[in-house]
């Protein structure tokens, strides 16, 4: 089964990240998607596919300063959580 997600964006107030903390960023979004995906499944709603315009954040809280990596699993995390609400 293929899944595409397309995040347009992801907005960050009072949060200066660098190009490369970006791309730290955005893998590690990415790989904690596929793992929660793979290993907890995808959620019941999501199953039919279709478009949906915007997902809660699930309660995100991000520190400045945060490693890229952790933050990236966390933003994941609070994704998955919105796509299961």
């Amino acid at each position: 089964m293929n899944i595409n997600i397309d995040i347009e964006k992801l907005v960050f107030e009072g949060m200066a990240i660098s190009p490369s903390q970006r791309r730290l960023l955005q893998g590690a979004v990415e790989a904690e998607l596929g793992r929660l995906m793979a290993t907890v499944g995808i959620p019941d709603k999501w199953k039919a596919g279709g478009v949906v315009p915007q997902v809660p954040s699930g309660g995100i809280q991000l520190k400045p300063g945060t490693n890229p990596t952790l933050m990236g699993q966390q933003i994941a995390q609070g994704i998955y959580r919105g796509m299961k609400s």
